[in-house]
This record gives C-alpha cells, structure tokens and sequence, in this order.
C-alpha cells in the first residue's frame, strides 16, 4: 500500500470517527437540552407573527415542550409575559381551527397555574360552535376542511374536556375529526391532502407532482401526525373512539418511514421527493416528534422505527445554525413550495424541533 493512501485511509477514518461522535453527541441529555435552549431562545427573540397566529400555535407548544425538559424559567417567564401582553386571548374567528391552537399553550400553562383566565376566553370562543353560524361550514360544508386543522383543533378540544370534565368537547371532536378524515384521508397512500383541491377524482383528473403522483404536503401530514399524538396524549385509556385515532397513527407511521430521504429527513412532497431536493424542517420536525412519542409509550415497535427516529434527530440537528435558527423551513403555504434554503426560517419549523426534542431526550438507546 502507498503511503499516499496510507494517509487518505486515515484522514477518512479520523473523519468517519468524527461524524460518528458528532452523531453520538445529539442524544446526550446535555446536548439535547442546550440545544433546545438555544432553538427557543433564538425563536423567542425573532418574533414574526401576532402571538395568537397560528404559526405560533406550533412554536409555543414546541416552547412548553421546551420548559418541560429544562425547567428554565426564562423560558416560562417569556410566555407568561407574552400572553399576558393579549389578555391570553385566541384569534377572532371563533369557528377556525388556526384561530385557537395557541389554546394548547395556555391549558398547559392553566395546568401550571390554575388560573382561570388563561383560559376562560378560549372557552368563550368555543361556545359558539354549533350555536352562532358557522362561516367556516358555510364556505366550505365542513368546519376543519383543510388537513392542517387537526393539529390545531383535536388536542385543543380534548384537553378542555380533560380540565373541565365536560365531554361536549370529545363530541365535538369526534364529528368533525370523521368528517377531515372522510373527505381528506387516502386509505391506499395513508396520507392526507391537504383539502378538496388536491383530490383527484373518479376520472384520475386532478393535480398531480411532476413525477405523476398524486400531491400529499409533507407540513400538512406533519401537523396531522403531531396533532394526532397530541390527542391521544389527552384522551382517556377506554375513550369508545380512541382506536380509531389510534388506527390513524399506526398507519400513518408506516407509510412515512416508508418516505424518509437517506439523510434522515423528508422533502416537502413526500411522494415526490426528486423534484424537491433539500430536508424541509417544519414536515420532519413534526414526523421525528410523532414517531418518537410512539416508541417512548409502547405504541410503535422500537426495533422497526427507531433507526428512523436516530436517523432524523441527526438530520434536524444538522438544520440548526450556531445561533440557534432552524434553517430549510419551507415558508407559508398551502403546498409543496420549492423556494426554501439553508437561511429560510418560519416559527413553526422551531417548534417542531423543540416537540422533537422533549421526546429524543426520553428515548432508552
């Protein structure tokens, strides 16, 4: 052997064993802490939207998240004194699922607290559904007609019906959770559209990827997926319906193992992932944090995904700027989106990789 090889075959040894202690150190509770910390952070003080807006619906969860695994009072102090800042208010449409998924945050603080306000005007909100009409069903003959409502409304609902023993809100649930799934949901593809307009009908019309396949948006399905654990995080062991979210769950997450890019991530149309070239942050974030909550409570086979769930932690983290900015977060939009990089960044996209990690920090390796 040349010597000139001698010491390629060493330097690609030393870098191997590089990646692979880079590869290590993303699963130290230390690491995934800190890390976190610096994701929130950085989020916090970057502010984009109202903080009622939907977007941050999906951060501020990812922020709780957060202040669970790390305790940090900087984290919880910033949420107080922004939510106190709106009176602890929801978005003005009372029927539109964007409008109270910040909810989710205040009910985990309300848990925290035990102070009614947090709360109360949500529930006011909330009252007028199936009392005062609906603009949402009226437009659009059901009020959860896009897939991306049921990460914001479900564990919304349930959680309410939790803290206040009222199972109106499971009902409520129930019905128009069936009527998302009947009209959305591809029981050949496992995967949801994102509304009436990406279903192809009877005659095979419709849009489709470039590649021919039929348009499934790796956000929409990530909320889907992130929403359903979120539920049945809340919903009661011997709850009449919960198989039927549970069904969901398992088949979703067979078919998106089934889509994740040899980098550990996902493309932002998941059934054509050539034409959409670069992990998109916001889709993976959200399918890490599903599959990883499945294995962590005994719902997912740990021995099938849990290479998948490694592979992804480790395809997040390589999203994440020194800084603490979660980078390849495809911006607003309501389909697969090719103008996205390194740089782009959206609230929701941190989010989702705070929710990641408050569950990888649990996993038994």
């Amino acid at each position: 052997m040349s010597k000139k090889i001698i010491i390629l075959s060493l330097i690609l040894l030393t870098f191997t064993h590089f990646a692979f202690a880079q590869n290590a150190d993303v699963f130290k509770k230390d690491y995934i802490k800190s890390t976190m910390l610096k994701a929130a952070k950085w989020q916090l003080n970057n502010p984009k939207h109202p903080t009622y807006d939907w977007t941050n619906g999906a951060f501020y969860a990812g922020v709780f998240a957060a202040y669970e695994t790390t305790k940090s009072k900087e984290l919880l102090d910033s949420m107080m004194s922004n939510f106190d800042k709106i009176n602890w208010s929801p978005g003005r449409r009372f029927d539109h699922a964007d409008d109270i998924v910040i909810t989710q945050t205040y009910i985990d603080l309300y848990r925290l607290k035990k102070d009614k306000r947090f709360i109360q005007p949500s529930i006011d909100a909330i009252k007028r559904i199936g009392v005062d009409e609906s603009p949402e069903v009226k437009k659009h003959g059901i009020i959860w007609w896009w897939c991306d409502a049921l990460f914001m409304a479900p564990p919304t609902l349930a959680q309410l019906a939790k803290d206040t023993k009222d199972k109106k809100y499971l009902e409520m649930n129930d019905k128009f959770f069936q009527e998302t799934y009947d009209r959305l949901y591809d029981k050949e593809e496992k995967l949801f559209a994102r509304d009436a307009s990406f279903l192809i009908n009877e005659k095979g019309e419709g849009k489709r990827e470039a590649n021919g396949k039929k348009i499934f948006w790796s956000r929409g399905n990530g909320w889907v997926m992130g929403g359903l654990v979120r539920l049945l995080e809340e919903l009661p062991r011997d709850y009449p319906k919960r198989n039927f979210y549970l069904q969901i769950y398992k088949e979703m997450s067979e078919k998106i193992v089934s889509l994740q890019q040899a980098d550990g991530l996902w493309r932002a149309s998941l059934l054509d992932p050539d034409s959409f070239p670069g992990g998109e942050a916001s889709g993976s974030g959200f399918y890490a944090y599903a599959l990883v909550w499945g294995i962590n409570n005994k719902i997912l086979d740990k021995k099938k995904y849990l290479p998948s769930v490694k592979k992804a932690w480790i395809g997040l983290n390589s999203l994440v700027t020194n800084d603490g900015k979660v980078g390849w977060t495809q911006p607003i939009g309501a389909d697969p989106r090719k103008n996205f990089d390194a740089e782009s960044w959206e609230v929701y996209g941190a989010g989702a990789f705070l929710l990641a990690g408050s569950e990888v920090i649990k996993l038994k390796l």
